[in-house]
């Protein structure tokens, strides 16, 4: 029997409700006469605002409180930016549909400079990604790195109350939010690589649950799912979790997919890197070969940091 009610768990920032906002209207589109409600929650990520992701058991934090509340009833499906999704989902999880993808790009917001090379040497340039930190160091060696925590809202008025010359966010983040004019370049694909799933929305729901399921899969786009199966099948065989400084981006080309593959050392700005291309049936495969490829260089040393 289907359900009359759709509930969706949801963080309460506000890009979070913008993304659940947008699915909501997506499945009521999807299905005409369905209800569709938000259950807003407040995670342990959310309020740990002190402290490096890294350092409190990674973007997982994000999900815990979203997960109990499907598996108490109190909602249907959760909504996430994938790349806060672990590449292992918790047992008796799946993701049913995800979005078509956004701008992957990363954003160089900053109220005095154009771009990453016009910030002067010593620079002080936010952000908690260790990702982001390890290119940043080996484009920028000499800028200052700084820890940068808390919702869209948040890190920006940090930047605007002078608390760092420039800060750098997702593209996708601040479009959602109507805040597309506070990037002033982008940092993007090939010479600069995503998180896996970025720009990504992601719906999570109970595998035990087949009437939702087949509401939600409506939803899915193909194209979007195929991309990042391989990244997050890379980052799964590199460890799996959303903290270490890996980056991916798989593009659908003419004869199948196109992975390339980072792992970073946020201290040193060393980056390692590969890439492979392969059927679109073995995005799995593709993601594996890639990540072989990484820790044939050392990855694995790199990661153990």
């Amino acid at each position: 029997m289907n359900p009359s009610t759709l509930r969706i768990a949801t963080r309460k920032s506000a890009l979070a409700l913008w993304q659940a906002e947008h699915v909501a209207a997506l499945l009521r589109a999807a299905h005409p006469g369905l209800a569709v409600a938000l259950v807003p929650m407040t995670t342990r990520g959310d309020e740990i605002q002190d402290r490096p992701l890294a350092t409190i058991g990674g973007k997982g934090l994000f999900l815990k409180e979203l997960e109990v509340a499907m598996l108490e009833g109190r909602a249907d499906l959760a909504v996430h930016s994938l790349k806060d999704v672990p590449a292992q989902l918790e047992s008796g999880f799946t993701l049913p549909a995800i979005l078509p993808r956004a701008d992957a790009a990363d954003a160089f917001v900053s109220n005095h400079y154009a771009e990453l090379a016009a910030l002067p040497s010593g620079a002080r340039v936010g952000t908690s990604s260790l990702r982001r930190q390890a290119q940043l160091r080996a484009l920028r060696p000499d800028l200052v790195l700084l820890d940068l925590r808390g919702n869209v809202g948040t890190r920006l008025g940090k930047l605007d109350n002078g608390d760092y010359d420039a800060i750098v966010l997702a593209c996708a983040g601040l479009e959602r939010l109507g805040l597309a004019p506070r990037i002033r370049a982008r940092l993007a694909a090939p010479d600069w690589l995503p998180a896996p799933g970025q720009a990504a929305i992601a719906i999570e729901a109970r595998s035990d649950q087949p009437a939702v399921l087949a509401l939600l899969a409506a939803l899915d786009d193909a194209d979007t799912r195929l991309a990042v199966t391989a990244e997050r099948a890379m980052n799964q065989a590199l460890g799996g979790s959303c903290t270490v400084p890996v980056g991916a981006w798989c593009m659908l080309v003419e004869h199948g997919l196109h992975l390339c593959g980072l792992v970073g050392d946020a201290a040193s700005g060393r980056l390692l890197l590969a890439e492979a291309g392969g059927a679109t049936d073995q995005a799995v495969a593709l993601g594996q070969q890639v990540a072989a490829a990484l820790l044939a260089q050392g990855a694995d040393e790199l990661l153990a940091r």
